[in-house]
């Protein structure tokens, strides 16, 4: 029997994406095969996804939420909420995301979930395992933190190259293009941090 101090188990992202898009189709009356249409996905896909059978995209996420009318920022701050205000996210459960020129051998996982339009930072687990790729240089607004914790790496900022061990840190403008020049000793697992700030206002 649970102890009113006892801490009830984080459902996982998926369970937890899952479960909210089912009860908001159901509260609108709508059925699985018209939800599955007007997103553009298979039924079959539509319902893998409310059992927690599949991981999906953040762009299938962003057409089911336009067609249940749920903001997606809404659905994963609640998921944020669960049992208080703190995210935890396990080892190897960090959403994986696709970004421009990363096809073989690197990987970034999300670590953080609060998405939409008024996000101020974003983390990720970043892996390399490829020696021989060759990397797109990337640029965004805010600043760059990057964190190494294991391997070894050239980093690029501008025309300037920072040579990485494991342990090492780099900040920087994240408006210059910039990153990976050479990578001297893989696997490497980076963590970056990219803070957005509140430019503007």
């Amino acid at each position: 029997m649970n102890t009113p101090d006892e801490v009830q188990p984080k459902l996982k992202l998926e369970q937890y994406l899952g479960i909210q898009i089912k009860r908001q189709r159901q509260a609108q009356e709508l059925k699985l095969a018209d939800v599955a249409r007007i997103a553009g996905i298979s039924q079959g896909m539509l319902s893998k996804i409310e059992n927690a059978q599949v991981s999906t995209s953040l762009d299938i996420l962003s057409r089911l939420c336009d067609v249940l009318g749920m903001p997606m920022s809404k659905l994963f701050s609640q998921y944020d909420q669960q049992g208080g205000s703190a995210l935890l996210v396990k080892r190897d459960e960090g959403l994986e995301v696709v970004r421009r020129g990363t096809e073989k051998g690197h990987t970034y996982h999300l670590l953080n979930h609060t998405r939409g339009p008024k996000k101020s930072f974003e983390a990720y687990m970043v892996t390399m395992d490829d020696a021989s790729e060759e990397f797109p240089t990337f640029s965004h607004p805010g600043t760059e933190f990057l964190h190494l914790l294991e391997g070894e790496l050239v980093y690029r900022h501008g025309n300037q190259l920072y040579p990485m061990e494991a342990g090492d840190s780099l900040t920087f403008d994240g408006e210059i293009p910039h990153g990976p020049e050479k990578l001297v000793q893989v696997p490497i697992r980076l963590l970056s941090i990219m803070n957005y700030g509140t430019s503007g206002e």
